[in-house]
C-alpha cells in the first residue's frame, strides 16, 4: 500500500470514528439541518424578489412603486426571518460540537486511567496531555466550522442549482459543466494539507513534552548550565514546526484563491450566456431575470468558497482527531477476570514462584525469583541501581504482569484477584512523592476520605508531620498547588507517609520512603514504621543499609536474581556482596 493510499485509508478510518460519535447527537443535527435548509430557502428566496423588483422598474415614469415597496418588505422579512434560524442553527451546532468534544475527552481520560503503566512509561506526557487538551480544541474548531457551513454550503448549492435549472437549463449548464474543476483542485489541496496538518499537530505534542520536561525541571537545568542547550533543542523543534505549519498554511491557503478565480470564470460565462439569450430571445428572458440568475450564479459559488475552506479546517480537525482516537484505541490493563475473587482478610501470606519478567523482548530483567514471606515478616530489598527493587514492588501491586512463574496472596494468584482489592490491601510510600492540589487535610486523607479530624491529626503525629503542619499559615486547611507547590521534598515525603499511618493496611510497601528527610526525623519515622510494621507484611526497598538491619530477610538482588539473602548479621559476617555494599557506606 502506497503512503498516499495509507492516509486516505487512515482519513476514512477517523472520518467513520467521528461519525460513529455524531451519530448519538441526530436528533440536534437533524434540527440544525432543518433549520440549514429553511434559511438556505429563504436567502434564495430574495433574489426573486430583487428581480421582481428590478422588472416593476421598466423605465422613467413607469416605476411601480407599490410594487417596488412590497418587494422591498418582502426581502427585509425573508432575510430578517433566515438570519433568526442562522443564529438558532449557530446554537445547535455549537451544542453538539461542545458534546461530542466533552464525550471524546472524557474517553480519553478514562482509557488513561486504565493505561497501563509500560505505555505511560514509555510515552512523554506532555505529549498525551496535548492530545486531550490541544488535539481536542483544534477538533472541536474544525468540527464546529464544519457543521456551521458545511450544512449550508451543501443546502445553497443545491437549492441555487435547481432555481436555475428551472429559470434556463442551457444557462444552468454551464454552471454545472465548470463546477469539477474546483471540485477537483479543492480535493487535491485537501489531500495535501491532511498529512501536513497530521505532521503539524505529532511536532506540536513534541514541543508541548518539552515545555513541560523544562518547566518540571528548570531547577535541574539552571544547576546544570543546560539553559542554552535546552533553548537550542526547543529552537530545533519550532524551527521544524514552523517549517511544517509554513507548507500547511500554504497550501491551505491557495484553496480559497483558487475556487474564487473558477468561480468567477462561472459568473462571467453567466453573465455572458444570459445577455445573449436575452438579446436572441427579444427581451423574453428579461433584466430581471438575468438579475435573478447572476444572484443564483454568484450564492451558487460562494459556498465553494467557503467549503474549500471548511475542508481545510476538517483536514487540521481530521489530524488532531486521529491522534485523540488513537489514544482512545490503545489496549487497556488487562481486565481483572471475569470470574476474579476479591481478597478478604489478608494476612499477609506471599508467596513468589519462579518470576521472570522484562521491560523489553529479549532482555529479561528478573530470572527464576522465588520467594516466601510469612504474614508479619519484613522483607529489606537491596542492591545496586538498575538490579530490579522497584520492578518487583511493581509486580507485587501488578502495575505490571509477571512474564512466567506466578505471585500469590492467601495462596491466590494474583491475576485471580480483583486489582482493587489487590492495592487495597498495600500502603504504599514512593520515593516520587505525589501530591494533588488541595488542602493538607484532603492529602492526608486521599486513602480514607471519610477520615476524622482526630484520625487525620494521629497519623500526621505518628509520621512526625503535625509540627511542620501546625506552622503553615492554615494548618491542615492550608491549600498546596500541584504536587507539595511550595513544601519541600522532604516535607511532601512526610504528608505521603501520613496518608499511609492513616489507612493501616496489612501489607506495605516501602520505596525508599525516608530518602528526603533528614537524618534526624528519618530515626523518629524508623521509629514510626517499626509501629506500624509490627504485625504486618512488610516490603523495603532501600539504599541507605542502616534503615533495614531489623529486617526479618534482606535479599540482595544484582541482575534481576537473588543472590544472598538473609538477616543483616549475618549477610556482614559472610563477607559476600551485601557487606560490601555496608561497608562501603560505611567505612572510615
Amino acid at each position: 500500500m502506497t503512503p498516499g493510499n495509507k492516509i486516505v485509508k487512515k482519513e476514512k478510518s477517523t472520518l467513520g470514528k467521528v461519525l460513529l460519535r455524531l451519530r448519538r447527537c441526530w436528533p440536534l443535527l437533524a434540527l440544525s439541518l432543518l433549520f440549514a435548509v429553511a434559511s438556505s430557502a429563504l436567502t434564495l428566496y430574495v433574489p426573486i424578489l430583487v428581480g421582481g423588483a428590478v422588472d416593476l422598474i421598466i423605465g422613467k415614469g413607469t416605476v411601480d412603486f407599490p410594487g417596488v415597496l412590497d418587494k422591498l418588505v418582502r426581502m427585509g422579512i425573508a432575510a430578517g426571518t433566515a438570519a433568526l434560524m442562522q443564529w438558532v442553527m449557530n446554537v445547535v451546532n455549537n451544542r453538539v460540537t461542545f458534546q461530542v468534544i466533552r464525550d471524546v475527552r472524557n474517553e480519553a481520560v478514562r482509557k488513561i486511567a486504565v493505561l497501563p503503566l509500560k505505555y505511560l512509561d514509555g510515552h512523554a506526557h506532555g505529549e498525551i496531555v496535548n492530545r486531550v487538551i490541544a488535539d481536542a480544541d483544534q477538533f472541536a474548531d474544525g468540527l464546529l466550522l464544519g457543521f456551521t457551513q458545511l450544512f449550508t454550503g451543501v443546502v445553497t448549492i443545491l437549492g441555487t442549482l435547481a432555481f436555475m435549472l428551472a429559470i434556463s437549463w442551457r444557462i444552468a449548464l454551464v454552471v454545472v459543466l465548470l463546477t469539477p474543476v474546483s471540485l477537483l483542485a479543492a480535493r487535491f489541496i485537501a489531500r495535501r494539507t491532511y498529512s501536513l496538518f497530521r505532521e503539524q499537530a505529532e511536532i506540536r505534542a513534541e514541543q508541548t513534552a518539552l515545555v513541560d520536561e523544562m518547566l518540571e525541571n528548570e531547577k535541574v537545568i539552571q544547576a546544570f548550565s543546560r539553559e542554552e542547550k535546552a533553548l537550542e533543542y526547543f529552537d530545533e523543534i519550532n524551527a521544524r514546526l514552523e517549517k511544517c505549519s509554513v507548507s500547511a498554511l500554504f497550501f491551505s491557503s491557495i484553496a480559497n484563491p483558487v475556487t474564487r478565480f473558477v468561480n468567477s470564470l462561472v459568473y462571467a460565462g453567466v453573465g455572458l450566456a444570459g445577455a445573449l439569450t436575452s438579446v436572441a430571445t427579444g427581451g423574453f428572458f428579461s433584466v430581471g431575470r438575468l438579475a435573478v440568475f447572476l444572484s443564483y450564479a454568484s450564492q451558487y459559488a460562494k459556498p465553494f468558497n467557503e467549503i474549500s475552506g471548511v475542508i481545510t479546517e476538517l483536514q487540521n480537525a481530521l489530524a488532531c482527531a486521529a491522534r485523540i482516537f488513537a489514544l482512545i484505541d490503545e489496549t487497556p490493563e488487562s481486565p481483572d477476570a471475569a470470574n476474579a475473587a476479591v481478597l478478604e482478610n489478608i494476612s499477609g501470606h506471599v508467596e513468589l514462584d519462579g518470576v521472570e519478567f522484562s521491560y523489553s523482548p529479549g532482555k529479561k530483567l528478573i530470572r527464576d525469583l522465588s520467594l516466601q514471606v510469612r504474614p508479619g515478616q519484613r522483607i529489606a530489598l537491596v542492591g545496586p541501581t538498575g538490579c530490579g527493587k522497584t520492578t518487583v514492588i511493581n509486580l507485587l501491586m501488578r502495575f505490571y504482569d509477571v512474564a512466567g512463574g506466578s505471585i500469590r496472596v492467601e495462596g491466590t494468584d494474583i491475576r485471580d484477584v480483583t486489582r482493587r482489592s489487590l492495592r487495597g490491601g498495600y500502603g504504599m510510600v514512593l520515593q516520587e512523592t505525589w501530591l494533588k492540589a488541595g488542602t493538607v487535610r484532603e492529602n492526608i486523607a486521599l486513602g480514607k476520605p471519610d477520615a476524622t479530624d482526630a484520625e487525620i491529626i494521629a497519623a500526621a503525629g505518628a509520621a512526625h508531620a503535625h509540627s511542620f503542619i501546625m506552622r503553615l499559615p492554615e494548618g491542615y486547611d492550608t491549600p498546596i498547588g500541584e504536587d507539595g507547590g511550595s513544601l519541600s521534598q522532604g516535607q511532601r515525603q512526610l504528608l505521603c507517609i501520613a496518608r499511609v499511618m492513616l489507612c493501616l493496611p496489612p501489607m506495605l510497601i516501602l520505596d525508599e520512603a525516608t530518602s528526603s528527610v533528614d537524618t534526624c526525623t528519618e530515626l523518629k519515622i524508623q521509629a514510626a514504621f517499626s509501629r506500624l510494621m509490627r504485625g504486618r507484611t512488610s516490603f523495603i526497598a532501600a539504599h541507605r543499609l542502616s534503615t533495614i538491619r531489623g529486617a526479618d530477610m534482606i535479599l540482595v538482588m544484582n541482575n534481576g536474581g537473588i543472590i544472598e539473602q538473609g538477616k543483616h548479621e549475618v549477610l556482614l559476617a559472610r563477607g559476600g556482596f551485601y557487606a560490601e555494599l555496608y561497608n562501603s557506606q560505611f567505612a572510615v
